[in-house]
């Protein structure tokens, strides 16, 4: 799997150095209080390249598992010493951020502590706005220079382990010896895990001085967590390239469908039904030669962007429907990925229709929109009206706006068109489905945990734009060998006592959210909707 330069980050970059140049002026809470929204960004950020690394990793052991592939087995080690190497530089500036926590006035390091303040309801040290604190220790106590040698220390470590691969197993890697210099260059070039010499052109005389003195803490601490975002970043570039060596990038396929987009869902017998078939999440990585698609049995070209043409003449009338099927050859491991789905279409005499563009029913509170088409009826003498519900718009394309459940009407006539009804259903918007960050149960991790910020209503497969919101909920909150504390909170985000109680979780404790409630648009009053249970580890 590749991983990608990460925008978000670069983001967090440029605010930090803003933030960084506004520590000159007297400013303000907010700005103090901004500099920990960028510490949590950087720690988010490296949770998902630590996702992403978890992936490459996995894919990389299944291919370097194939007896065929021995000769890239060297790769195995050095993939595992680049990790080892970078956690244990991130352990190590943990403990460092730990430290200058608590001589702020914590206690070791962590946000669970009585002693913690509450801050736009998120839990920060007391000493945020302390500047003596990173002085004294850093830069007067030298733990900075540490620092700046650790640094230099494992980016060389970093380089050395992926220049031994290269140059002592090249032949493996089919690599000639100018293209095994030409890869060290070029990785050395791309790590973003390094000092940087900006500060010998300002007047302080080390690197710790410029980057610490008189730094409060709220600043330092982003600035260590983005150190650490550096090594992850610097990690993920040497895994990659790795896997790059066995042969391509770990190519891991989530789901491949076949998707089928016709130019017309109905057609008039004699006419030529034309259809685009594509597989869904296609990767530009794929070669259209691993990719097989069928329609009833017969095998269709495939072209290079992944999607192949399908024509067949219309003939008889009525339902018909074709049988799809797709199977894609991962190019590294050659594991096949299937997939099957059936479409259906009509195919009749001129007549008029009417379809609705996303669902065969009306949504209440929401706007539905439909295509009305009459074969033969001129546009300008077709007339249209709706019963049970109101209807906007003029032309083939119209909206109906449904205020309750039951059915509506569509009529079509003029023309020397019969009158013609179709009938819809009028159902109110799908239950939405509550989610914590992506899961609704099971074990999270406290760091993830804590950075919740509230319930996220979400309706999953629902085509039509519309935003439900949590009206209340009640929060059982169980510390590890505690008793039970019940909580009620209101509204999508945490706030006050429910996010206190978020930003305590530890190992074993247990938190379920109970009679959870929901108010979709279309809504009279708000529906009960699923609970969430987890457990911290």
């Amino acid at each position: 799997m590749s991983i990608p330069k990460e925008p978000r980050q670069l983001m967090i970059n440029l605010m930090y150095l803003v933030l960084t140049a506004m520590l000159a002026l007297n400013v303000s809470a907010e700005i103090i209080n901004a500099f920990f929204a960028l510490d949590r960004g950087n720690n988010h950020s490296m949770d998902i390249v630590n996702d992403q690394l978890n992936e490459t990793e996995k894919g990389l052991d299944e291919l370097l598992s194939d007896s065929a592939k021995i000769k890239f087995r060297p790769i195995s080690p050095a993939v595992d010493e680049v990790r080892a190497t970078s956690a244990a530089f991130i352990t190590y500036i943990d403990d460092l951020r730990n430290e200058l926590i608590d001589e702020g006035g914590n206690r070791n390091g962590k946000n669970d502590d009585a002693d913690f303040i509450e801050s736009h309801g998120k839990m920060v040290p007391k000493g945020k706005k302390n500047k003596d604190i990173a002085t004294r220790i850093l830069v007067e106590g030298g733990k900075g220079d540490m620092l700046e040698a650790e640094i230099i220390k494992v980016r060389h470590k970093l380089i050395d382990v992926f220049s031994d691969l290269v140059r002592g197993h090249g032949e493996n890697f089919d690599l000639k010896p100018h293209e095994i210099e030409e890869k060290i260059n070029s990785l050395k070039h791309s790590l973003t895990l390094e000092v940087g010499e900006e500060w010998k052109l300002s007047d302080k005389k080390s690197w710790s001085d410029y980057k610490f003195r008189q730094m409060p803490l709220a600043a330092v601490l982003p600035l260590l967590s983005q150190i650490q975002a550096n090594a992850k970043s610097a990690e993920a570039t040497l895994v990659n390239d790795m896997a790059i060596l066995s042969g391509g990038r770990v190519i891991e396929f989530d789901a491949f469908f076949p998707v089928i987009n016709a130019k017309k869902a109905y057609v008039i017998k004699g006419e030529k039904f034309q259809s685009e078939i594509s597989v869904g999440t296609y990767s530009s990585q794929i070669n259209p030669s691993d990719i097989k698609i069928m329609v009833n049995g017969r095998k269709i070209t495939v072209g290079k962007d992944g999607k192949a043409i399908f024509n067949q003449t219309a003939s008889g009338t009525g339902k018909k429907s074709l049988k799809l099927s797709c199977e894609v050859t991962n190019p590294l491991t050659g594991k096949v990925t299937k997939g099957e789905s059936v479409f259906e279409y009509e195919v009749g005499m001129r007549s008029a229709t009417v379809s609705a563009d996303k669902m065969n029913v009306f949504y209440v509170g929401v706007e539905n929109p439909i295509s009305v088409a009459a074969a033969g009826v001129p546009s300008n003498q077709l007339k249209v009206s709706c019963k049970g519900a109101s209807m906007k718009g003029s032309g083939a394309n119209r909206t109906v706006i449904a205020k309750s459940t039951g059915k509506a009407i569509i009529t079509l006539s003029g023309g020397g068109l019969h009158s013609t009804d179709f009938e819809f259903r009028v159902k109110r918007i799908p239950d939405p489905i509550v989610k914590l960050g992506n899961r609704v149960d099971g074990l999270m991790g406290s760091g993830e945990f804590k950075a919740q910020l509230g319930l996220l209503p979400v309706l999953e497969n629902f085509d039509f734009k519309a935003k439900c919101d949590i009206n209340s909920y009640t929060l059982f909150f169980t510390p590890k060998r505690k008793d039970t504390v019940k909580l009620n909170g209101t509204g999508n985000r945490f706030s006050g006592k429910v996010a206190l109680a978020v930003k305590k979780a530890k190992p074993g404790d247990q938190y379920a959210f109970t009679d959870v409630k929901a108010k979709c648009p279309g809504d009279t009053v708000p529906r009960r909707v699923n609970g969430l249970t987890f457990k911290i580890r």
